[in-house]
């Protein structure tokens, strides 16, 4: 019965109320800023935890953020610009304790294709990611991010690696005017190796060496005891603790050992040079720009020469530090909100631009040392970034003399972990066909990083699709065909279906009767529908019979909804294969009677 016109306002005035009631609760609020969740908790020993996490990952982000800045093509103090914003932003917002957001190789590298070292074309990109970013995470549109496999991922990274680590080779051996573009930088780079300076080289390579060397010592040590001997403990904690800040100090050692033989009149180095002084101004983005000839290049042409980049570096962007979240929450025995992730970041981008920043991301290497580091809350993102302040407003002057051998060292190691071809053995091991858009994208990266992604994602993209297109049919034998679909059962599929049931039932002599075994199919649309239809119609004709089994009961609505002539259906193989011998039967007597009765 209809219910009471009159009550339908109360009724909706109530459901108005709830909505606004569950909207503006503080369970609600607590989902938008993580902070109140943990913040209310807050002790002093995680203070003490977080202040150490933060000094540590601080003194590793200045000199990266210096380097990194290199590889995007702007000049080092952007590199700073945008290193201290994340940690501000993300500890409001984050749900991860360990994440550090920043700029990263990757990032770098993704933006160095597009902006052209152009600080205008790299501080609208970051505003346009953030704004991009953000709205994903308000309509929900994360799950896109699904639709890039692991193999296209690694294929990338892999050739990031190899590009970034060979395009500071450059830096190492002290050359200059090398041009960006990967196979003339290696051709280039290697033509030109007899004009190499002696000094950049030497220095470039100590550099390596010690890097590495602390590297292989921190690995070398084992896990912690406190049952080793006091003067061991402390040896331990010292190389623990150089090899941690070790990007630090060789920045800071060739930073002297260049400033020195400036002061003696000599220049054995190639350094870093002038830099802009003080902290960034506070100011809306350029949506324009006019160039030195007074040519003023307007927001729409910004955004076309942009082009794809608006489109790879949010969803790169996103990509990596999700993926980084997710996995240091698994290791640490928590949870993260990913939809929670995007905003945080996007907001990131989106404040980041009013300081200059270029797009940034989650970095693995600083996310790492602040997870060893012992970090107990998203709180040691703020001393991380009060130690970049502290570097943009009173060691800018300093920077002038760091030797770009030294950022080129920095680089190579931290991108070398990214190069891990052990995946091409795993790949074949386990799937070879999924070597095949890892190969596409890491081919194809060396060209344009942003179609060797795409040509990934599509051939990764056409794989999926193929699947659906083509479902295992596993056919048997039981003087009727039984027809077992291993997936689903979607529009793609229909034709190549249809196919194989009239070679295999109705185009032999005589026709034979099937029974498709559904149990696998959880939903039809109306093309499958329709050619359901065709089928069943072809098989009354050839006076045979199609019998669907093991139908759920959202498909079985489905089918009796589009009444469909013909429509027989069973709850298993066995139940169907009984039905038809009993049709058989019946209609085999029903013969005999007729010719008896002639």
């Amino acid at each position: 019965m209809m219910e009471p016109l009159t009550d339908r306002p109360l009724v909706a005035g109530v459901s108005v109320r709830e909505t606004l009631a569950t909207c503006c609760s503080y369970r609600t609020l607590k989902a938008w800023l993580p902070i109140l969740g943990w913040l209310p908790r807050y002790k002093l020993t995680w203070l003490q935890m977080d202040l150490i996490a933060g000094a540590t990952v601080g003194l590793t982000a200045v000199p990266q953020a210096l380097a990194y800045a290199e590889v995007a093509g702007l000049p080092v103090q952007y590199g700073l610009y945008s290193a201290f914003m994340g940690g501000f932003i993300y500890c409001v917002l984050g749900t991860s304790k360990d994440i550090t957001l920043g700029p990263t190789a990757i990032m770098s590298l993704l933006c160095a294709s597009y902006i052209g070292g152009d600080p205008v074309y790299a501080v609208l990109l970051t505003f346009l990611c953030g704004v991009i970013q953000a709205s994903m995470a308000v309509l929900r549109l994360g799950f896109l991010l699904d639709f890039i496999s692991y193999p296209v991922i690694k294929g990338f990274t892999c050739a990031a690696a190899v590009t970034i680590g060979f395009g500071q080779l450059k830096n190492i051996l002290g050359l200059r005017n090398i041009p960006q573009q990967f196979f003339l930088e290696v051709y280039y780079t290697f033509h030109n190796i007899p004009e190499a300076r002696v000094g950049d080289v030497i220095l470039g390579v100590s550099c390596l060496v010690f890097l590495v060397a602390l590297t292989l010592m921190k690995r070398t040590l084992g896990p912690a005891s406190d049952d080793l001997p006091v003067h061991r403990r402390a040896a331990r904690g010292l190389v623990s603790g150089l090899a941690t800040v070790r990007n630090a100090l060789v920045v800071v050692a060739a930073t002297c050992v260049a400033y020195s033989w400036e002061l003696s009149g000599l220049h054995p180095f190639t350094i870093t040079g002038q830099t802009s002084s003080g902290l960034p101004a506070f100011t809306v983005p350029s949506f324009s720009e006019t160039t030195p000839n007074g040519t003023v290049i307007s927001f729409s042409e910004i955004a076309l020469d942009l082009g794809g980049g608006l489109a790879v570096i949010p969803l790169m962007g996103l990509l990596e530090s999700i993926a980084i979240a997710k996995a240091f929450a698994s290791q640490n025995d928590y949870r993260i909100d990913a939809n929670q992730e995007l905003f945080a970041i996007g907001l990131t981008n989106i404040m980041g631009s009013f300081v200059s920043a270029y797009p940034v991301t989650g970095s693995f290497g600083r996310t790492a040392v602040n997870s060893q580091s012992g970090v107990c809350t998203p709180a040691g993102g703020v001393v991380t970034g009060v130690i970049v302040l502290l570097s943009l407003a009173f060691l800018m002057p300093v920077f002038y003399y760091i030797p770009k051998a030294s950022l080129a060292a920095v680089i190579i190691c931290a991108v070398a972990p990214m190069a891990d071809f052990s995946v091409v053995s795993e790949l074949w091991r386990v799937r070879k066909l999924d070597l095949l858009p890892f190969l596409l994208t890491f081919l194809v990266s060396f060209w344009q990083v942003q179609y060797g992604i795409m040509g990934g994602v599509l051939v990764s993209g056409a794989m999926l699709l193929y699947g659906i297109a083509r479902p295992r049919l596993k056919i048997s034998d039981h003087d009727v065909l039984v027809m077992e679909l291993d997936s689903g059962l979607s529009f793609p599929a229909t034709e190549y279906l249809s196919r194989v049931i009239y070679r295999e039932a109705l185009m032999v002599s005589p026709p034979r009767s099937v029974v498709l075994d559904c149990h696998h199919v959880c939903s039809l649309d109306y093309t499958v529908v329709q050619e359901l239809r065709d089928l069943l119609r072809q098989f009354q004709l050839r006076n045979v019979r199609l019998v669907f089994s093991g139908l759920s009961h959202s498909v079985l609505e489905v089918l009796l909804a589009a009444d469909l002539p013909g429509l027989k259906h069973t709850e298993s193989v066995e139940a169907a294969l009984q039905a038809l011998a009993e049709l058989y039967f019946t209609e085999e007597l029903n013969h005999v009677k007729l010719l008896q009765g002639r």
